[in-house]
């Protein structure tokens, strides 16, 4: 979990307000790491998605339901003061691979340096697939039938 403590932004603000803040430690939990990393992986051009087919699979099931999985297919490590986060993402053809990586990697620092507020250590893009629009569609149309 990332550990933030910010008293010189609570005085500041209480000097400002004419309040008195109390000063404390703020904890944001991994999962929330995750998820700004995903939603922020998403966003990127070229990609189609984020995960493995295991997690994709699962990601449709859970998106049928309505309890769609932001942080799917992002695993992160958190430290003190540095994050670092390993992204799986299918890409969709014929974008250039490693723009779309690039694209990615940056999305997902400024997202993690500007929202959770931590250095960001490395961020690691694992293109698992390519996704080729209109492929699965049509092939089960296309199957004719072995019986009559």
């Amino acid at each position: 979990m990332a550990d933030t403590t910010t008293p010189d932004t609570l005085a500041t603000s209480a000097k400002n307000t004419g309040t008195h803040a109390a000063s404390g430690k703020t904890v944001i939990d991994d999962t929330v790491v995750s998820k700004v990393a995903g939603i922020a992986a998403r966003e990127v051009n070229g990609v189609h998605g984020l995960g493995g087919g295991a997690a994709r699979a699962i990601g449709a099931i859970r998106d049928a339901i309505g309890q769609r999985d932001l942080g799917q297919g992002v695993k992160v490590e958190v430290g003190e003061k540095q994050v670092a986060a390993d992204i799986t993402i299918v890409a969709e053809y014929p974008v250039k691979l490693q723009q779309v990586a690039e694209g990615v990697r940056s999305s997902v620092s400024r997202a993690l340096e500007q929202i959770v507020g931590m250095e960001v250590a490395e961020v690691n893009v694992t293109i698992q697939d390519v996704y080729i629009p209109g492929d699965d569609d049509d092939n089960d149309e296309k199957k004719e039938s072995r019986v009559e």
